[in-house]
């Protein structure tokens, strides 16, 4: 899935909310409150719902550019990338993208049926979050 939108905040404000909530997870995880400047190459354990675990690698921290990670389980990676660009007029295109890499073929048609039915949805919540970033910037 990628998702590209053009939002009427300055790049490093935008940056700033997912570092925060990325800085957030890690302290709740790990107990560490790590500096921005060390998050590339930062690993940790993250407990999910349902007693589901997995390994959290951030792949790429450019600061107010770029933000990458992997969500690795014993039967799947899921990356995640957030590039940011500044536009002339102060204003910030972000550009989403996620990938799933299953490690069986029955996995792999499992993910396919379900981004189907449900990629609608997802792109939409994530449009609405940010619109609700974009809109914090305003009531700052």
């Amino acid at each position: 899935m990628k998702i590209v939108k053009t939002l009427d905040i300055p790049a490093d404000y935008f940056y700033t909310k997912v570092i925060d909530s990325v800085i957030y997870d890690i302290k709740e995880q790990t107990g560490q409150q790590l500096p921005v400047t060390r998050l590339e190459g930062f690993e940790y354990k993250k407990q999910f719902a349902r007693g589901r675990r997995a390994k959290v690698k951030i792949t790429k921290n450019v600061i107010n550019q770029a933000y990458h990670f992997e969500t690795i389980t014993p039967g799947s990676v899921f990356k995640v990338n957030y590039d940011i660009a500044p536009t002339a007029d102060n204003r910030t295109q972000v550009t989403y993208e996620e990938k799933s890499e299953m490690k069986d073929t029955l996995s792999r048609m499992n993910q396919a049926l379900i981004g189907m039915l449900f990629g609608f949805f997802r792109k939409r919540n994530f449009g609405k979050m940010l619109t609700a970033i974009e809109k914090s910037y305003t009531t700052a």
